[in-house]
């Protein structure tokens, strides 16, 4: 091989090529050390000197009731041998019965040096005392501000002679994943404690519509609720808020409430002890493949308008099948972008919300409610029509709303539509989650009164080439749309 082959020119340079290529060789591993540690801090040492003095464990106390024996007391013979071991056995009974105080332990943090302080709702909820214990050792008393059960957020407030060392909010938004992230806090009740890992992930839900977590893998256990999870700079950009594991320690997979959801929290919190989100007034569900092809939509994002209670919504003219694609200037993507893009804006405000509707772009005003004030209200339709006919359309048996069927569905006076009595299993309606029971009040976003309304529909929908067909329903008053194959028959 040519490679292997070497004049004696070359034997007499190899020493020469070879120190060469080892100092290289060295430079670029030295390179990428120095880029590595500019990259990774050698310790947290300094961080955790930092911030610690700003970190709180709590402790809760809670009056907790004595269970009641609603049972007879047992009866025994004036005399008997057994009668003063019966006695002596229901005084103990009851003095178990008795109110006992409940403790729990959680983490938190301190925002500001008069005392503010954040940690979880369900670290402090329904405590009858709440008491704050700093990395110095002090204790003190503190007061409930408010609390957002939607985000597991509580303001608490501690009273100090002294300015309190305090730790400041960062920008969840500039987390990046991958990035180091340290979380600090109190993990089951050992005290002082900190973790490292990266940001696993970011915007992540679970169960609340305001959810805005950062996943994360540094080691997040009970009663690390409430703690702070920090940058390298020592900015808060997370609440540690809760896991994900099938024995109850960390495996790596916890999740803190993103900063820019607290913030604005704690902001409402302080000013009115309560949160004091938009309401648009809507109901909406997110735009799927099906339900975009049956709207003719470019692109299925945007939050589809299944019901408009009275309301802001109703006020500004917005309707049910409207596609919400803008709101306040900022684009929808989903459902859940929208509302949280409206639980952000303030009460009161004046937005333009931009919606498709027959295929057309509008613009709409709307003065935005208050959610914690909204109340949903059925959107009422029209009257009872008598008609017991029935027929089998695209694999669902519908029969028009009368007298006997609203009684047995238990559906309110006003509402009129098709029954659906039977779904076939076989069917795409099934497949899409029909059942029977359900009450069809559109098809084709208009109102259906009779069969032969959406056998029209239908017949409209086939002609204009469509291959999906948008039925509007109801199930237990919820409205939802539903995009039926019209390939089925």
């Amino acid at each position: 091989m040519k490679a292997a082959i070497m004049t004696y020119a070359d034997r007499r340079q190899g020493p020469a090529r070879a120190l060469a290529a080892l100092v290289l060789g060295l430079a670029l591993v030295m390179a990428q050390a120095i880029a590595a540690n500019a990259k990774m801090p050698e310790s947290f040492a300094d961080l955790a000197d930092q911030v610690s003095p700003a970190v709180v464990n709590i402790t809760t106390s809670t009056t907790v009731a004595g269970a009641g024996n609603d049972g007879p007391r047992p009866i025994v013979p004036e005399g008997s041998p057994l009668e003063d071991f019966f006695n002596d056995f229901m005084d103990r009974q009851q003095q178990g019965q008795r109110p006992r105080r409940s403790s729990a332990l959680g983490s938190g943090f301190v925002i500001s040096e008069d005392g503010f302080i954040v940690t979880n709702n369900h670290v402090i909820d329904k405590a009858d005392e709440i008491e704050i214990e700093f990395f110095s050792g002090e204790k003190l008393d503190a007061t409930l501000i408010g609390t957002d059960p939607k985000t597991d957020i509580a303001l608490l407030k501690v009273e100090s002679d002294e300015p309190l060392p305090f730790v400041a909010f960062g920008d969840s938004d500039a987390a990046r994943v991958g990035d180091w992230v340290v979380a600090v806090g109190n993990p089951l009740g050992q005290g002082f404690s900190v973790s490292a890992g990266i940001v696993s992930q970011r915007g992540r839900a679970l169960s609340g519509a305001y959810d805005d977590f950062i996943q994360t893998d540094a080691a997040i256990n009970r009663g690390n609720s409430g703690g702070p999870l920090f940058n390298v700079e020592g900015e808060v950009i997370g609440v540690n808020t809760a896991i994900l594991s099938p024995s109850g320690g960390s495996i790596g997979i916890g999740f803190s409430m993103a900063s820019n959801v607290v913030t604005k929290v704690v902001d409402q919190l302080k000013e009115f002890g309560e949160t004091r989100r938009g309401w648009l007034g809507v109901r909406i569900q997110d735009v799927t493949e099906d339900v975009a092809e049956a709207l003719e939509l470019a692109d299925a994002k945007g939050a589809l308008v299944t019901d408009v209670p009275e309301g802001p919504g109703k006020d500004a003219g917005i309707e049910a099948g409207d596609v919400i694609t803008t709101f306040d200037g900022s684009d929808v993507t989903d459902t859940r972008e929208l509302v949280r893009l409206v639980g952000n804006t303030t009460v009161g405000k004046a937005v333009r919300v931009v919606v498709i509707r027959d295929g057309k772009s509008e613009t709409l005003k709307v003065t935005l409610g208050r959610r914690e004030e909204a109340e949903a209200t059925a959107v009422p339709v029209a009257l009872d029509k008598q008609n017991v006919e029935e027929k089998t359309i695209l694999g669902v048996t519908v029969a028009v709303l009368n007298d006997e069927l609203r009684t047995q569905l238990g559906l309110d006076e006003g509402l009129e539509g098709l029954v659906v009595k039977e779904v076939a299993e076989d069917s795409d309606a099934y497949e899409k989650g029909l059942r029977a029971g359900d009450l069809i009040v559109e098809a084709g976003q208009r109102k259906v009164d009779a069969i032969s309304d959406l056998e029209e529909r239908i017949e409209e929908a086939r002609d204009a080439g469509r291959k999906s067909f948008l039925m509007l329903i109801r199930r237990e008053g919820d409205p939802r749309f539903v995009a039926l194959s019209l390939d089925d028959e």
